[in-house]
């Protein structure tokens, strides 16, 4: 016999980084909220990766935080080593990352969770969702509880009906031997929702006093740390940083992997799920990247409470005795005893495409989802996902506008554009190259691009929105000054470019103009600036790239002024695509089954040509033309 609790606004499945940022979000905005998970251990659990960040995922993080979400302020609070990576580079591509103490990591964001206003953590599996003529109403859990709500936001992560494989051994279980949820499947193909089969794998954990570390490179911390959260100031954070270590697999490692590849679930066929391109095995880049002598492995610690090292680069799901003599061949790692051996896991998620870009299903009102359930991969898009979910359901309840992100604003735009616009065939990764605009994008200006909008939802408070506005009129008043100011070819003025190795004045220029040379920059020119205030380190920041890349800047914000032009020529969501004349089949197939809002959208989908959306925006034309006439 059923038993029936009390109503929630905001039921949240899952309490991985995904249905955290939801749950957090959704409460955080008066609603009524209840998260459930198969086990407490597993909230904000890292199950593969012990960090925060890297290459474009620093940038959904920073984005995160800047819309009013947890992840960043969390990893500042918990790191044990933090650098900025790729500064080789241009600043689009610079992106923080953070070893995490997973433990803390875990723990600090579950007392975040109970101790939030309206939101309420539960221990339970979920195997039904309830729905009344495609409408939310609730959810049943297995021992037959039911929850009524208005909304849900799925975000089970790599949990549902997981299995854990290495070699022939086969574990049904969720990541780190924690239940899975082996239910909810059924319930949402009666849904009619589309469903995949994909995989991830792991590396090995090997115990720290196995490790002989004079075999391998030493990777330190950074001395100047970056805080993730603009909330935080780097005095405010910084602490002793552990080390990480560099080595490499050998022939020797090779040859093992390739002697034993027919005894690799990948190639004897026991894993059927599509695994992530970008994030290979090693079984994978032996075999695919055969002409590469060898491949980067590095050993991180998974936190100051343990031994236990991640063998990043080696993730694996070979049987037990191969990977004892495959890391065994790696320098420095000799002796390794393994204490969690590398597996991979296959779990099902959903075909994207079903979703609108709030991350709401078109066809089910109020169910929403985020994370690794919609076939994306990583912490961080999952967290980014959790966030837009949470805010959009609460928006719906609110009766407020929906918050949608465009691509030009920011990577989670991207992600979630790609997520729903573009075929998802495997785990979805978070890269630069995926972002147009990624000049604009930058994981430095998270906060002058978001704040505004975060303070707009509800999640970002006065002084946060007050402390923007002012840091953009200093970033302004700083760039007048510097172009208005000009300096002549005097001899302190040479003597400081001689001494830069930059080329001499011929003639008077601006400060601004100086800066604009590749071998100078802001602070190099205090000397001959002396009407300079002093401003805080992240105005210089900007005054600096905003200087210095002007004109490209200013290129890519006529593209996002073009790409806007298209994003707001809106389609009926009604729209019979059928009856549009002049649209081959595969178009009208690929329109109804994505449904995209604008013509922008629809520009971006696979198999839609740019003369299919020239018809389209013709007949929207007319279309629109005859809907005012009728109104007249």
């Amino acid at each position: 016999m059923s038993y029936v609790y009390e109503e929630y606004d905001v039921v949240v499945i899952g309490a991985g980084h995904a249905g955290c940022e939801a749950a957090l979000a959704s409460a955080r905005l008066s609603l009524k909220t209840i998260i459930f998970t198969v086990a407490m251990d597993s909230i904000a659990l890292m199950p593969c990766n012990p960090n925060i960040g890297g290459t474009s995922k620093g940038h959904l993080v920073r984005e995160i935080d800047a819309l009013g979400g947890e992840m960043g302020k969390n990893i500042d609070k918990t790191y044990i080593q933090s650098r900025m990576l790729n500064l080789s580079k241009g600043p689009a591509v610079h992106s923080l990352r953070a070893q995490a103490d997973k433990r803390e990591y875990s723990s600090s964001m579950r007392k975040v969770l109970e101790n939030t206003p309206n939101l309420t953590l539960r221990q339970a599996e979920i195997v039904e969702i309830l729905t009344k003529d495609k409408q939310i109403t609730g959810v049943k859990t297995y021992s037959g509880s039911i929850y009524p709500c208005k909304a849900v936001i799925i975000c089970t992560g790599t949990y549902l009906n997981a299995r854990c494989i290495y070699g022939e051994t086969v574990h049904m279980t969720g990541p780190d031997g924690l239940s899975s949820a082996v239910y909810l499947t059924e319930s949402l193909k009666n849904l009619g929702i589309e469903m995949f089969r994909f995989k991830t794998g792991t590396p090995a954990r090997i115990d720290k006093r196995s490790i002989d570390f004079s075999r391998m490179e030493e990777q330190k911390g950074d001395e100047k740390i970056v805080p993730f959260s603009f909330s935080n100031r780097s005095e405010d954070i910084i602490k002793d940083q552990v080390s990480c270590w560099l080595t490499y697999t050998t022939p020797e490692t090779h040859d093992i992997i390739r002697a034993n590849i027919g005894r690799s679930p990948l190639y004897s066929g026991n894993i059927k799920g599509t695994g992530a391109r970008y994030c290979p095995s090693i079984e994978d880049k032996v075999v695919k990247f055969a002409d590469k002598e060898r491949h980067q492995v590095f050993i991180e610690p998974e936190g100051s409470y343990t031994n236990e090292m991640y063998i990043s680069g080696m993730s694996s799901s070979l049987p037990e005795d191969v990977q004892v003599k495959m890391y065994r061949s790696v320098p420095g790692l000799e002796k390794a005893n393994i204490v969690r051996n590398a597996y991979a896991i296959e779990y099902d998620c959903i075909n994207p495409s079903q979703l609108k870009p709030t991350l709401e299903f078109r066809n089910i009102d109020g169910l929403f989802c985020a994370g690794q359930f919609n076939g994306s991969s990583g912490y961080e898009e999952a967290a980014a996902q959790g966030l837009v979910a949470g805010i959009n359901a609460a928006m719906k309840l609110l009766d407020k506008e929906p918050l949608i992100i465009d691509r030009s604003q920011a990577y989670i735009g991207v992600l979630i554009d790609d997520l729903i616009t573009k075929e998802t065939n495997e785990p979805y990764r978070m890269m630069t190259s995926r972002a147009e605009y990624r000049l604009l994008l930058r994981q430095d200006n998270a906060d002058l691009r978001l704040r505004k909008i975060g303070y707009q939802v509800g999640l970002i408070d006065e002084d946060s929105y007050q402390a923007i506005h002012n840091k953009e009129k200093a970033i302004k008043e700083e760039i007048e000054r510097l172009e208005n100011t000009t300096i002549g070819a005097n001899k302190d003025v040479q003597a400081l470019l001689e001494s830069l190795k930059s080329a001499p004045l011929s003639t008077a220029t601006t400060l601004a103009e100086l800066i604009r040379r590749p071998e100078l920059n802001y602070e190099m020119l205090e000397s001959i600036d002396p009407g300079r205030k002093v401003l805080p380190e992240d105005v210089i920041e900007q005054v600096n790239i905003n200087i210095k890349y002007e004109g490209y800047i200013v290129r890519q914000l006529k593209q996002v002024e073009q790409h806007k032009k298209m994003e707001n020529k809106k389609i009926p969501e009604t729209l019979d695509y059928n009856m549009i004349s002049g649209l081959r089949i595969e178009a009208k197939q690929k329109l109804v089954k994505y449904r995209p809002v604008s013509i922008g959208q629809a520009s971006r989908i696979s198999g839609v040509t740019p003369a299919d959306i020239s018809v389209l925006m013709v007949y929207l034309m007319q279309h629109n033309s005859k809907e005012a006439k009728s109104k007249q």
